[in-house]
């Protein structure tokens, strides 16, 4: 097949996925596509371009399940309502690239088309809602953030190893709050009560 840079970002994705940042490599990425690593610099200049490539997919991505989420909401839906559907929206995109969250998190900062185009709507949300502008670039890179983080976190769960009754039973009294009387929400659950404790700290900045 032909080598084209969106074939060369396929296989930089897959490849991310299994190696990571660090083990990504425009070698690596050429064994994938059967081809000579110096062919893939006439379509990419080296691995910097690539995950900014990359990264601006899963961007773009999100930006166009962020405009058909709010297209959803109803007429009566508040800028919480919308600061939620964009954040749910990166979530879920972000969850289809294996490896996604910790490319957006561990990649070069790059001004994308893809990067920007998401930060540039959240900012308007804010701005629309009252929020003020010198709080607006602050509360949108930490719902940014946090969304990146709680993916990462879903990613690295693993199943807790099992413990004796005797050690639950120390962990129990030593920690009685985790343990026994914290309510356990589901991760869907705590996702959109954590963006709803973040809009509401928004609310307390929004200028009447």
């Amino acid at each position: 097949m032909k080598l084209t840079k969106e074939r060369i970002v396929d296989a930089g994705m897959a490849t991310f996925a299994e190696v990571g940042y660090h083990g990504l490599s425009m070698r690596r990425v050429a064994e994938r596509l059967g081809a000579h690593a110096g062919s893939l610099y006439y379509h990419v200049r080296g691995k910097d371009e690539l995950l900014a490539l990359m990264a601006d997919r899963v961007c773009r991505q999100a930006y166009d399940a962020g405009t058909a989420a709010l297209a959803g909401l109803p007429p009566e839906a508040t800028w919480h309502d919308a600061i939620e559907a964009q954040a749910e929206a990166l979530r879920r995109t972000i969850q289809q690239h294996p490896g996604g969250a910790v490319l957006l998190a561990d990649s070069p900062r790059t001004l994308s088309s893809g990067a920007l185009s998401l930060m540039e709507r959240l900012l308007q949300t804010l701005l629309d809602a009252g929020v003020p502008a010198a709080h607006c670039v602050v509360a949108a890179d930490t719902l940014l953030s946090h969304v990146t983080g709680f993916v990462l976190q879903e990613r690295g769960n693993s199943p807790a190893p099992p413990v004796t009754a005797e050690v639950h039973a120390d962990l129990r009294t030593r920690f009685p709050l985790i343990i026994e009387r914290m309510p356990r929400p589901s991760r869907d659950d705590m996702f959109q009560r954590s963006v709803r404790l973040l809009c509401a700290g928004f609310a307390t900045l929004v200028e009447e």
